[in-house]
């Protein structure tokens, strides 16, 4: 990249000891990869542009930005994250890089050490919907939904950014697991529900979506698993997958999960899913609109038709002969 070779040339041209006064060379320092000199440079300019000078610690993993106010920044999870990028995404990296760290610098935790952010991890489910991947931490629970990696409480609560986590000791998967863990100790209530004849329970309380992975912790659920609309990040709605009833719940919850995400700001999906040994599969049912009427029109994920095909079974064989 053309962009960075003046700077590249002058930093590879100090990297050599001068001659000692002996006459010998003096031994030649090791030479930082071209990619990193190229980052500096990226994040020299960059730092220009925001209005501030930057110096860097002669390891690289810290350069500290002076001018309106006088603020360190750590670059090893940067780095980590430009490394498995393509070079055309380094300066919006970058960008955002400092101008995140520029935002943040005020917060009462250095969200780069583990020490100081694990406690403070928690995750929330977010509907797959613009949502931009590279700017989070996470994993996907549904095809439509993804588990963000946050910090912080409160207010104050935000996603985790990769430059972030890469600074920390463990994988990702791992922090998740942290966080997951300090969610689990969050109080939840638990309350029964009708929706138009069809029982439900609802798991209320800070982080209840959160909670998805485990969910038979929190709820007696049977082997078949259980229907979930998720009517926001604090409540999520259940019904427990027992016998045939299920096909009308699907159907009741359907409904009741689009006339939330219709009328809540924080509402997290339309849709239901179905909940089993940890994972959660979405059960398509569409709505349309056929001579003035509305069908639903379900078509399960195939394990699920299984289930439901076995229940159907199940309850004729229980069902008495007149």
């Amino acid at each position: 990249m053309r962009l960075f070779r003046r700077h590249r040339d002058r930093r590879a041209a100090t990297s050599v000891n001068p001659v000692g006064p002996a006459g010998s060379a003096a031994q030649a320092a090791p030479a930082r990869p071209v990619e990193e000199v190229d980052l500096d440079s990226l994040l020299a300019l960059v730092a220009d542009t925001l209005g501030y000078g930057c110096s860097f610690e002669p390891g690289g993993a810290t350069l500290t930005l002076s001018g309106p106010r006088t603020i360190e920044v750590r670059l090893t999870g940067l780095r980590a994250e430009a490394r498995r990028r393509s070079r055309e995404d380094w300066p919006v990296l970058v960008s955002g890089h400092l101008s995140h760290a520029l935002a943040t610098a005020d917060e009462p935790f250095d969200a780069c050490d583990l020490a100081q952010a694990g406690p403070l991890l928690g995750t929330r489910v977010r509907f797959d919907d613009g949502l931009d991947d590279g700017l989070v931490v996470g994993r996907h629970l549904a095809a439509d939904l993804v588990e963000v990696l946050t910090v912080g409480h409160g207010a104050a609560e935000r996603p985790v950014r990769p430059e972030e986590a890469g600074c920390w000791p463990v994988t990702a998967a791992q922090a998740l697991e942290l966080a997951a863990g300090n969610a689990g100790g969050g109080r939840s209530s638990v309350t029964e529900a009708d929706l138009g004849g069809v029982a439900v329970l609802s798991l209320d309380g800070a982080g209840a979506a959160a909670c998805l992975r485990r969910l038979d912790e929190h709820l007696p659920l049977p082997a078949d698993g259980a229907l979930v609309a998720l009517t926001g990040p604090a409540t999520v709605v259940v019904h427990p997958v027992e016998g045939i009833g299920v096909v009308r719940a699907i159907e009741r919850l359907r409904l009741f999960a689009q006339r939330e995400f219709e009328r809540r700001d924080d509402a997290l999906s339309p849709h239901v899913y179905w909940w089993h040994d940890g994972g959660l599969a979405l059960v398509r049912a569409d709505l349309i609109a056929q001579d003035g009427q509305v069908r639903l029109v379900v078509a399960p994920p195939p394990e699920f038709a299984r289930v439901i095909a076995a229940l159907a079974v199940r309850s004729d064989a229980e069902t008495p002969e007149r």
